[in-house]
């Protein structure tokens, strides 16, 4: 990464200073420019962690489900439906994310809930660490 990647950010840092200095500040180029500049430190890290990715693509990805919900979730009802519906929303995510069927994952935590001595320890339902049931 260090041979490529180091001189492409050297002419890509020279573009843009170029295109600063014929920006005004706040047009939508001059932000621009201000933006790469403020994220300069972060670029020079990747030069010497080569196992960093150099975009957040997969995360974006991942969050954009939620991120939509999140939103159209706001006012389902009341506020008190909406904060509800948010967490549902997110258990549902996470499982996706463990490689778990959420229906499988809901039923059986919704019938073991009522059922529990300790109502305090709630980790053996997180989907992280759920046993699907024999």
């Amino acid at each position: 990464r260090q041979a490529k990647f180091e001189s492409h950010l050297r002419i890509i840092h020279a573009i843009v200073k170029i295109l600063a200095r014929r920006s005004r500040p706040k047009s939508k180029s001059g932000k621009a420019c201000t933006y790469f500049f403020g994220q300069w430190d972060a670029l020079q890290v990747q030069l010497k962690h080569g196992e960093a990715e150099l975009d957040n693509n997969l995360i974006e990805n991942a969050i954009r489900p939620s991120a939509v919900g999140k939103k159209n979730f706001l006012f389902i009802g009341s506020p008190e439906a909406g904060k509800r519906t948010a967490i549902i929303y997110s258990i549902l995510v996470s499982c996706e994310r463990h490689g778990i069927d959420p229906l499988a994952y809901m039923t059986d935590v919704l019938e073991k809930v009522p059922a529990m001595t300790n109502q305090d320890d709630f980790s053996q339902l997180l989907p992280s660490n759920w046993k699907k049931p024999l």
